[in-house]
């Protein structure tokens, strides 16, 4: 089996910082093309910058959860996200001081020692348009289903 690319556009949000928070997930082949999407609520009171961590520790799962640990053992992953602060801290160029974020950094780089490597770029926002548009539709559905209670 030849070694896989796989590229994933996360993005992470909240509403207040802190406030309502959701993530979106685009994992994409090594064409660009999306193979799979999600979207979901995390809940009240998380920051921006907790949610992006949480978009990359749910498409780390989610991708061995789909395809596999063999398959995730031969795969380059290239996370790509629009979040500087995630993307410096994880490629060791911030330094990590809040508490939480310590704990959400250590799942990532255990969840990585599950691929083949695991790399992280920075995009800007326009190119992160269908993640951030899943974002904004799991936080939109959840405040929804809460009008209609």
């Amino acid at each position: 089996m030849g070694v896989k690319k796989i590229i994933i556009y996360t993005d992470g949000g909240a509403r207040g910082n802190p406030g309502k928070a959701g993530i979106g997930v685009v994992i994409c082949n090594e064409k660009e093309q999306a193979i799979k999407k999600f979207g979901e609520y995390l809940g009240d009171n998380l920051t921006n910058n907790e949610a992006e961590y949480q978009a990359v520790i749910f498409a780390l799962k989610k991708f061995k959860a789909l395809f596999g640990k063999a398959l995730a053992e031969n795969t380059d992953i290239e996370i790509r996200s629009d979040s500087e602060f995630l993307v410096k801290q994880m490629n060791a160029e911030y330094k990590i001081l809040d508490e939480k974020i310590q704990k959400f950094f250590i799942e990532v780089w255990n969840l990585k020692m599950d691929f083949k490597s695991v790399k992280f770029k920075h995009i800007v926002r326009e190119k992160n348009r269908e993640a951030d548009r899943l974002v904004n539709e799991a936080i939109d559905s959840q405040l929804q289903a809460k009008t209609l209670l």
